[in-house]
């Protein structure tokens, strides 16, 4: 007996005021201080609380997570360069961007050819301040601009951190939403980057965006996972904690740097035949607009401990422009202009559109397979003969024609060379009138 549930999302806001919206979450999330650790972090995870009931876990300091271990907490509460005189050169309060994170506490005067050891700067671009980590290794450093760093003439400056590195917790966000199949759809975005909005900012406003709407929906066919977590140790730290249901994981992406004006960029799986890289090509083949695809590298985001050997999920990656592919890249540059609400929009236009075949992909078998049923007589074929065939009918010819147990509905678009749109419409006519059986 027919009883599939075809899936129809709902949406509250159109997809360009959707764009409007996570642009209006990155302005709250832009100041607070982020790291891999620490109370911004944590704050950051409770504002995405307020739009749905996410479930906020911490490990502790020294808890072993495969071959890693989580690290002291960080946090930092003021930080400067000033004069002898008392003038302030740089000040953590003007941007949090000025500390290399996880740096030590510091209060002293040191000559200024000390100093210029722990400085960071980007001659090539004297206005920007640079974005700079040492997440392991005991140390501090200031991050300022060019220009900046060109005013330093005097012989020894006071330098102070005002931070602590204590056995605390690393803070990670997951959120499960159910469906009628356990088969599972994981969406990743990292949370730990300070004042960046295109990375990270983008892929967390555009992945809570998605969760409120799957959320929203009455019923789904499959299950989706969101989790907001710092990125590396957070991923693996998820990973070690959840590999009992990591075999549910059908398909999934890693979000981020989703929001600048580069074409949307698909980073393949590790493996040559992968469902995830079937959904996203077919999404960025059908939408006509411009695209890329790049190869799977070792190297970049979070899509590189999913696709770990001895994890190997079906997990790739669809952004903008990939990570240090632009010039603002971890520098102040990355701010609110860098990214815009119609951006925005079109990333979430993508997953949505990825989201839906996930939804509605099955396997049907043909109940009229001997010879081509008669379309006519259930309404399905035009009146009149004679003319050009329709697209709507040539995809239920194909559906039709192929729904013989083997091939998916997005097979049959690929080979139909069909929009998975048309497919579905099809498969949803014919299934109202019997004309095809879902395979169990």
């Amino acid at each position: 007996m027919n009883n599939h549930h075809w899936t129809h999302l709902k949406l509250d806001h159109s997809i360009e005021e959707m764009g409007e919206i996570s642009y209006s979450l990155i302005e709250r999330l832009y100041p607070l201080c982020r790291s891999i650790t620490g109370e911004g972090t944590l704050e950051t995870l409770k504002i995405l609380n307020e739009n749905f009931d996410l479930n906020i876990k911490c490990v502790a300091t020294g808890t072993q997570v495969f071959d890693w271990n989580i690290p002291k907490e960080w946090n930092i509460r003021e930080a400067y360069i000033e004069s002898l005189s008392g003038k302030k050169i740089i000040d953590f309060k003007h941007s949090n961007l000025h500390v290399v994170s996880y740096s030590y506490p510091v209060d002293k005067v040191v000559p200024l050819a000390e100093l210029e050891k722990h400085l960071h700067s980007i001659p090539e671009h004297p206005d920007w301040i640079p974005y700079r980590t040492a997440y392991y290794n005991e140390t501090w450093g200031f991050c300022l601009s060019e220009k900046q760093r060109q005013t330093l003439q005097d012989e020894h400056y006071r330098v102070c951190i005002d931070s602590d590195l204590k056995d605390g917790h690393l803070h990670y966000g997951d959120y499960f939403i159910p469906g009628e199949s356990r088969d599972e759809f994981l969406i990743f975005t990292h949370i730990c980057h300070p004042s960046l909005c295109n990375d990270n900012l983008s892929g967390i406003a555009i992945a809570t965006q998605l969760a409120k709407i799957l959320s929203s929906q009455t019923s789904l066919n499959k299950s989706y996972r969101f989790v907001f977590a710092p990125a590396t140790i957070g991923s693996i730290t998820w990973l070690h904690q959840n590999q009992d249901s990591l075999h549910n994981i059908r398909a999934g992406l890693v979000l981020a740097v989703a929001g600048d004006a580069g074409p949307l960029t698909y980073k393949k799986n590790r493996n040559k035949e992968c469902y995830t890289d079937q959904l996203v090509e077919h999404v960025l083949a059908a939408n006509g607009r411009p695209y890329k695809t790049v190869a799977f590298s070792p190297y970049g985001y979070d899509e590189r401990q999913f696709c770990s050997p001895g994890i190997n999920l079906p997990i790739g990656s669809l952004m903008r422009t990939p990570n240090g592919c632009y010039p603002e890249y971890h520098t102040s540059a990355d701010n609110l202009g860098l990214v815009q609400p119609e951006y925005l929009a079109d990333t979430i236009s993508a997953y949505l559109d990825v989201i839906n075949i996930f939804e509605n992909n099955a396997i049907f078998l043909n109940q009229s397979p001997f010879g081509e049923p008669q379309l006519g007589k259930r309404g399905l074929y035009r009146k009149t003969g004679g003319e050009n065939i329709e697209r709507s009918i040539l995809a239920k010819l194909w559906v039709l024609n192929l729904s013989d147990g083997e091939h998916s509905l997005l097979e049959i678009a690929e080979r139909a060379n069909m929009h998975f749109s048309e497919i579905q419409v099809a498969a949803e006519e014919l299934y109202s009138t019997d004309l095809l059986e879902l395979t169990t």
